[in-house]
């Protein structure tokens, strides 16, 4: 029952939906009771194409909140576990007795073991990043913290800190949520890291023109693997501003490139409303705190937007869900083992509908492909989207990643892990 109260509280603030470079009040307020109502549960996954089915990869009670996942080889998983600071190693649909490791991580609201990527180098070393709130040993939270470790003998050791990041709220009696947390290693061998607003945070990189400096929140961050600035960044070489790829993020959990172009997309959480899906260039302005959804037709981001002195621009999203649904997972399937239809096409999970959707992009790959009704880019209502739903059923989807198979596989928050192949 514990650890039900506990999940249920993490996926609540969801739907709510100090900065050093190492080395080198809300204002949609819903009630407890309103959202538990809205949460789905996993029932029968149902798949709208008939060639294709859903299998059960990996389920054990055992496991609860889990966040993100990463593929170390065929059949080979590391899953995170958000409230016990555990990465799991799960082989051939097993889970192993031991963790790869344990640390100490905040719990509260959206703290705790938050995302995951790993890379192997020519060397034959397998490097894993982790992002999480970190904790003392007394529970007292340190920060967010990017770190890579290195897989020897099914352990994670010699951790090395990348970014140290807000993970509190500077508001008081403000949550201690949108910490984002989806980390991604891009075509450039970067390592990318999704950050929301931290506790709302109301500076110049949420686009408070008198707020204060960035911090390394509202943004997607990019750093080297020995956590080292990336030159050529889009607003200059000072830091914190040279970590920025995009800022003006409410919150996201998920971001993926797209295989052909290498062009960046994420999915944004919106407060009651107001999801978006958007092209992130280098940069990118996602809007907020002055813009969700599609712009207004007084908005003026000339004249209401923080401009980085002219290096920022700003662009509406690519989709827009006006009735929230709490999306997660972003992830291109860059494969044809579903059929070539979706191919680089776009999967996207969500929170409150349990519903996987699926975009395919425009011949320009810098937006997607949407039919009447979507064809404005906003789904009016929930009704609007059946065109989108590439299956339902799947309840608080937390993760999408694509196994060394070329299936797609879907993590939801109770540690079930489901894989989409062929009939």
């Amino acid at each position: 029952m514990r650890r039900k109260i506990i999940v249920l509280a993490f996926l609540i603030l969801l739907l709510s939906s100090t900065f050093v470079l190492v080395s080198s009040t809300s204002e949609n307020n819903i009630s407890y009771a309103a959202y538990v109502r809205a949460l789905p549960e996993s029932t029968g996954q149902d798949l709208v194409d008939p060639s294709l089915k859903v299998e059960l990869f990996f389920k054990d009670d055992i496991i609860g909140s889990a966040t993100s996942m990463s593929f170390l080889g065929p059949d080979d998983i590391l899953l995170l576990e958000k409230n016990t600071g555990k990465v799991h190693r799960i082989l051939n649909g097993s889970l192993q007795q031991t963790p790869v490791l344990q640390v100490k991580v905040g719990t509260e609201v959206e703290l705790g073991m938050l995302g995951i990527a790993i890379s192997k180098n020519q060397q034959g070393k397998t490097f894993v990043f982790l992002y999480y709130t970190e904790a003392d040993n007394s529970g007292i939270v340190i920060g967010n913290r990017l770190y890579r470790y290195e897989l020897i003998d099914n352990k994670l050791v010699n951790p090395l800190l990348l970014l140290n990041l807000p993970a509190t709220s500077p508001i008081v009696g403000h949550e201690n949520n949108h910490n984002g947390g989806k980390v991604v290693i891009g075509p450039d061998n970067n390592v990318y890291l999704v950050v929301g607003d931290v506790g709302g945070r109301m500076g110049n990189i949420q686009n408070i023109m008198r707020g204060n400096s960035p911090d390394g929140t509202s943004g997607i961050l990019r750093v080297t693997q020995e956590g080292k600035s990336v030159h050529n960044g889009p607003f200059g070489n000072s830091v914190p501003n040279i970590l920025y790829y995009a800022y003006g993020i409410r919150n996201s959990f998920g971001f993926d490139f797209d295989p052909v172009t290498g062009n960046l997309w994420d999915s944004e959480n919106g407060g009651i409303d107001k999801d978006e899906i958007n092209y992130v260039y280098p940069g990118f302005n996602s809007g907020w705190r002055k813009a969700m959804g599609m712009a207004l037709s007084s908005f003026d981001p000339n004249e209401d937007l923080f401009y980085f002195d002219g290096k920022g621009k700003y662009s509406d999203p690519e989709f827009v869900w006006k009735e929230t649904v709490a999306p997660t997972a972003l992830k291109f399937l860059n494969s044809t083992k579903l059929g070539s239809e979706y191919e680089n096409t776009i999967f996207v999970g969500d929170v409150k509908t349990g519903n996987l959707y699926n975009f395919k992009l425009d011949s320009t790959r810098e937006q997607l492909q949407l039919s009447p009704p979507l064809g404005d880019k906003v789904a009016d209502t929930l009704q609007e989207i059946q065109g989108i739903i590439f299956g339902k059923g799947f309840g608080v989807i937390t993760d999408i990643q694509v196994g060394s198979d070329g299936y797609l596989y879907i993590l939801g928050i109770d540690g079930t892990i489901y894989k989409i192949v062929t009939t």
